[in-house]
């Protein structure tokens, strides 16, 4: 019998087939993930800081001693709530932070100056219409003192402030030993015009506010959002209360 040639033995080579590499494409979809988890992150942080709320320090002490500020100070850092006011308005003893109004000319600080790159310019313009901070623009934090149609006056024979004919107790108030007396200069009374805000600083002797010449009420649209936490220092972390309101909240 004969046995059938199967052809020839195939030939050996000193070569290696290369290996394929598990991971090579997964590790730049990996990266390419992370990337698009990363943008995610920074597009909903800046939607919430636009229209939710945002953390704000504290730039000065006018609201002593409920809000901390001083240069070179652990200042506070107050969350304030971007949403209340979309659905209501402010009342007194609110704490707001609102936009310094074109109408007020004696500011407590100097007022921050637009970007003079145009490009910077457009951006920042672009970001204000989705409700972003405009670059140079200066926001204050002051107490609602009274609203569009009251009328305010100070003061009574104990020194406190009169909102339409009644006085008003404010265990808040306090006066810097530093800038004088421990007193209020009278003024009014004022009768605040509608779609406006009386607002006041804590610190009574140290805060230029709608006392100040030339300054006057401020219109709710200037209205930032309401301050309702103070988170840093932690020390100082918890609710901001208004005393003597009927829930104190």
């Amino acid at each position: 019998m004969f046995r059938k040639d199967s052809g020839p033995a195939p030939e050996t080579t000193d070569e290696e087939i290369p290996e394929s590499v598990p991971g090579g494409q997964a590790g730049s979809g990996s990266f390419g993930r992370g990337v698009c988890v990363f943008v995610a992150v920074a597009v909903l942080a800046m939607l919430v800081s636009a229209f939710v709320a945002r953390l704000y320090a504290i730039p000065s002490g006018s609201m002593e001693t409920t809000l901390h500020g001083c240069a070179g100070c652990s200042n506070d850092r107050v969350l304030v709530d971007k949403v209340t006011y979309r659905f209501s308005t402010p009342q007194s003893g609110d704490i707001v932070v609102f936009t310094v109004p074109e109408s007020w000319h004696n500011v407590e600080l100097p007022q921050a100056q637009p970007p003079s790159n145009p490009i910077a310019r457009a951006l920042g313009s672009i970001g204000a219409a989705f409700g972003m901070e405009r670059p140079g623009q200066t926001d204050f934090i002051k107490r609602v003192i009274a609203v569009g149609g009251q009328t305010v006056s100070c003061c009574d024979t104990r020194n406190r402030l009169i909102v339409d004919g009644r006085s008003v107790d404010e265990p808040f108030v306090y006066f810097a030993p530093e800038y004088g007396k421990a007193q209020q200069d009278p003024f009014g009374p004022v009768l605040v015009p509608q779609g406006q805000l009386w607002v006041m600083g804590d610190s009574r002797n140290n805060s230029v506010d709608s006392r100040a010449p030339d300054n006057g009420p401020i219109p709710v649209d200037s209205v930032v959002g309401k301050a309702r936490w103070i988170v840093v220092p932690l020390g100082r972390f918890g609710p901001l209360r208004i005393p003597g309101s009927p829930t104190d909240q």
